[in-house]
């Protein structure tokens, strides 16, 4: 375990990814805040999230922290390899910043903002967009991923044939299908997450290999 964390500290550009890590984490809480008001879904994981910790009457950060937990077991013994800084900083800060900027939000913007659908389609766009390029990012820099986005490259490592997109949408399915036996609210945004996350996953490691010149 010593020789994996100093592994994490000697790749390249060591301070550059976790940089990248920290910021696209909290943004894509940021961004999730925004998709939550629009009311159009959200990612799958979120999607299901959002819909057990409403059962549970918690909030949601309390309720993927604990999520997050219980899965890192899990990969502990068959992923160890995607452990590391973006692990932790995923397993808290996305559940987190939602509930943070959502507080915010509630104070700060005025009722029924959000009835307009010109308004909500104006912020939907945007926001999407920017929860899966970060998402993308939090996931390409190497150093680490959720115990939620590990299960598919673990299963991407067994199933060698599979593209990695292929195996992430219906992974990302299997989950918006569980979701929405809980009750959670996928929308049109859950099912376009569910086919964008892998395709964009991938396009964005191509080029954070080119930035980062990772052998």
């Amino acid at each position: 375990m010593k020789k994996f964390i100093q592994g994490m500290y000697m790749k390249k550009k060591f301070r550059a990814r976790l940089i990248a890590v920290i910021l696209s984490v909290i943004v894509m809480g940021f961004a999730l805040s925004w998709l939550v008001l629009v009311d159009m879904g959200t990612d799958p994981c979120t999607t299901m999230n959002l819909a057990i910790s409403k059962k549970l009457g918690m909030s949601v950060g309390n309720w993927q922290a604990m999520f997050n937990i219980l899965l890192f077991v899990l990969v502990i013994f068959f992923g160890r390899e995607n452990i590391g800084f973006g692990t932790i900083a995923n397993m808290f800060l996305v559940g987190y910043s939602l509930d943070f900027f959502s507080w915010l939000w509630e104070g700060l913007l005025p009722a029924g903002l959000f009835d307009s659908m010109a308004v909500r389609l104006a912020v939907l766009f945007p926001a999407l967009a920017l929860f899966v390029l970060s998402a993308g990012v939090y996931m390409d820099v190497d150093l680490g991923t959720a115990p939620y986005d590990a299960i598919p490259f673990m299963a991407a490592k067994r199933l060698e044939r599979v593209p990695f997109r292929v195996i992430r949408m219906c992974f990302d399915f299997a989950v918006i299908i569980i979701g929405f036996c809980l009750g959670g609210n996928v929308g049109i945004v859950t099912i376009l997450m569910g086919f964008t996350l892998g395709p964009v996953i991938t396009w964005v490691g191509h080029r954070m290999e080119r930035f980062l010149r990772v052998e």
